[in-house]
């Protein structure tokens, strides 16, 4: 209380108005945390969702989904506040997500549920543990708090874009091998979507995510949807625009009717020309990444080695004659 009141002492000089403000404040703070810790406590209790929760869970029969259904249940009240207003927004993050690997109905929800606390909670852990920072001024603390809020706005995105990149990563890797697997495949006479099933079996070890990318794909096959629809779906979701290109190859091939063996092999020829292109691209720009280090690390240690001993004799002579 004293840490507000000094810092607050700035704006007011009546001490008794500033800490029945702060008194306030803070009653009104713990009564709206005690609302919604009674509504998610309520929500979580309702004996209609309940038992929606057994039977799904009952159905499924699997313990992340119960985890799932908890969880949705449990900030399901919360949710329209934690939610940015504009649909643009919301699927981008949306596809954000999708692409980093959170497919869950609730993942918006819980990814903004999580912004939420820690903007709330890191703010509070700077507040509790400012009383122990020695030399602490009470007017920083306000900045302190503000920037401990702002990480807890931005931490959750970075963590996001790197997951996002890093499972792109992992489809850039293992698509290559997928590629010619599919040749092989449809070459050897299987369909499109026994072929797409083949490689993500074979996959399932080496590259899991390609793999239940390409699982998921022969799923909405099966399940009706059209193949140029579920095949634009794998594009969409993963991001890549090497899968993209061959969604793209294979919607025109079944839409003229032309041979899938002869597109898959030519674009299987383009792509690994492709990939040559850019390793001789790294390649030829090794030369030039390797200047900075060797200017910074290599040359001055050579320098030293070289011409260090002669500097010293120099040295040496001038100061006996001297």
């Amino acid at each position: 209380m004293e840490i507000f009141v000094d810092f607050f002492s700035g704006f007011s000089t009546d001490e008794v108005l500033l800490r029945r403000v702060l008194v306030g404040l803070s009653a009104a703070t713990i009564f709206i945390l005690c609302l919604g810790v009674a509504a998610l406590v309520m929500n979580f209790t309702n004996p209609l969702r309940r038992r929606l929760e057994f039977v799904e869970g009952g159905t499924a029969g699997n313990e992340k989904d119960r985890l799932v259904t908890i969880v949705s249940t449990a900030i399901g009240p919360i949710a329209g506040y934690v939610l940015p207003q504009k649909g643009e927004e919301r699927s981008g993050m949306t596809e954000q997500l999708v692409r980093a690997g959170f497919r869950s109905p609730q993942a918006l929800q819980t990814f903004y549920l999580l912004k939420s606390l820690l903007v709330v909670s890191l703010p509070m852990l700077v507040l509790f543990f400012w009383r122990w920072i020695p030399d602490a001024e009470n007017r920083s603390l306000f900045v302190y708090a503000m920037a401990a809020s702002g990480f807890g706005l931005l931490a959750p995105n970075f963590v996001l874009s790197k997951l996002v990149e890093r499972r792109i990563k992992n489809l850039r890797n293992g698509f290559p091998d997928a590629l010619d697997l599919l040749v092989v495949c449809v070459e050897s006479g299987l369909g499109l979507a026994s072929a797409i099933q083949r490689v993500a079996d074979e996959l399932d070890v080496s590259h899991p995510e390609l793999a239940f990318e390409l699982s998921t794909v022969n799923a909405e096959i099966r399940a009706g949807v059209p193949r140029e629809q579920a095949l634009r779906n794998l594009a969409d979701r993963t991001g890549l625009p090497d899968i993209r290109g061959l969604v793209g190859l294979l919607v025109q091939t079944m839409r003229f009717g032309t041979s899938v063996s002869d597109a898959l092999r030519t674009y299987a020829e383009e792509f690994r020309d492709k990939r040559m292109q850019a390793a001789e691209e790294q390649a030829a720009k090794m030369s030039t990444k390797l200047i900075f280090p060797l200017i910074t690390c290599m040359f001055p240690v050579f320098f030293i080695v070289a011409i260090g001993p002669a500097v010293l004799r120099i040295l040496a002579w001038m100061s006996s004659n001297g």
